[in-house]
């Protein structure tokens, strides 16, 4: 005799079973293809590092590059703007810094 309406305890056992089975596969394919991007990611960057490394890129020498402004101040703000650029690192403007104020 065939039932009919809502399922069983069986019925339920399996239609979790088959969402949750889902669930795993997507959440994994969803990891891995994350992993790639980042990796992806990881590799470009070692990348430009040694292009810049290559090309002889020195953040340093791009500093003393620049041409000396006698007013301090104007000198710290370039500072600040090489840095929200992301050319200078916290510890180069803060040594930079010291070498303008005389410190």
């Amino acid at each position: 005799m065939m039932r009919r309406g809502r399922p069983g305890i069986v019925g339920m056992a399996a239609r979790t079973a088959v969402v949750a089975g889902t669930a795993t596969a997507v959440s994994g394919r969803v990891g891995r293809r994350q992993q790639r991007k980042y990796a992806d990611q990881d590799a470009q960057y070692v990348e430009q590092q040694a292009a810049a490394a290559q090309s002889g890129y020195d953040q340093g020498a791009q500093m003393e590059a620049a041409p000396a402004t006698a007013d301090p101040a104007t000198q710290i703000e370039e500072l600040g703007k090489l840095k929200d650029q992301g050319l200078l690192t916290e510890e180069e403007i803060t040594a930079k810094k010291k070498q303008i104020l005389g410190i």
